[in-house]
């Protein structure tokens, strides 16, 4: 099985408003860098798109580093899912779970893969993360140029 490292981060300018995602895969060598936006998002749903896009270039299944900023992403995937799916996608309180799409495309895009989820500290110096995030900042400007040209 390829072992392969991945890098995620989501940007906003405003939450909601303009967002990017970036994501950066690294195997055998061998770099791969993704980013792209939307013009009225939030940063949790990019913060998830950008596992979810990362996850879906793997074409065949891999044991997976991934890492990511994000709590949300985190704990949503190594605590809170179990719960909510047994819940049919509502929280402890009875809720709907917010960004249910995103989680269900993410819940699919790991059921293949063997992943280690790896928390990193943003904006800390991590040469992984800081291109990540600068790649969520390019995705998160296209979308706001798109906002603009509409």
């Amino acid at each position: 099985m390829k072992s392969v490292v991945v890098y995620t981060d989501g940007a906003c300018k405003g939450n909601p408003g303009p967002g990017g995602w970036g994501a950066v895969l690294r195997y055998n060598g061998t770099e791969k860098q993704l980013c792209g936006g939307e013009p009225g998002t939030t940063n949790n749903r990019m913060e998830l798109t950008a596992a979810i896009q990362a996850l879906e270039q793997l074409r065949e299944p891999c044991q997976v580093l991934l890492h990511t900023d994000s709590t949300y992403v985190m704990k949503g995937l190594t605590e809170w899912l179990p719960g909510w799916k047994r819940r049919a996608w509502r929280t402890a309180d009875g809720k709907a779970v917010k960004n249910q799409d995103l989680w269900q495309l993410l819940d699919a895009a790991c059921a293949r893969h063997q992943i280690e989820w790896r928390w990193v500290k943003g904006h800390a110096g991590d040469p992984g993360n800081e291109l990540a995030d600068q790649l969520a900042n390019k995705g998160c400007l296209q979308a706001g140029a798109r906002v603009g040209a509409g």
